[in-house]
């Protein structure tokens, strides 16, 4: 778990990031999770585009695509997911500590 310190920070780290992801009519299927899962341990910190032909709410699918991913939800902003984890051979963010 994340604190509010924590996330404050990967939210900074994120704001100039563009989105690597899309999740559109298909919806979120195994593709997308494996996908999404080797690029955060490349890159530790992704950002994922919910585009507007998707039916439901981009809160819910981003808690999906964390809870099925393994990873951490950072935020969710408009239709906009911003996702973490820790990478154990490409470590670059350096949390605060809690």
């Amino acid at each position: 778990m994340l604190t509010g310190k924590q996330k404050r920070f990967l939210r900074a780290l994120a704001h100039p990031l563009n989105p690597i992801f899309q999740v559109g009519k298909g919806g979120i299927n195994e593709h997308l999770i494996r996908h999404v899962s080797e690029a955060l341990e490349a890159r530790e910190l992704i950002k994922v585009s919910v585009l507007n032909n998707q039916e439901g709410d981009p809160k819910e699918i981003g808690a999906e695509i964390a809870e099925r991913a393994g990873v951490e939800l950072v935020q969710v902003i408009g239709k906009t997911i911003v996702l973490y984890r820790e990478s154990k051979d490409h470590k670059k963010i350096e949390l605060p500590r809690p």
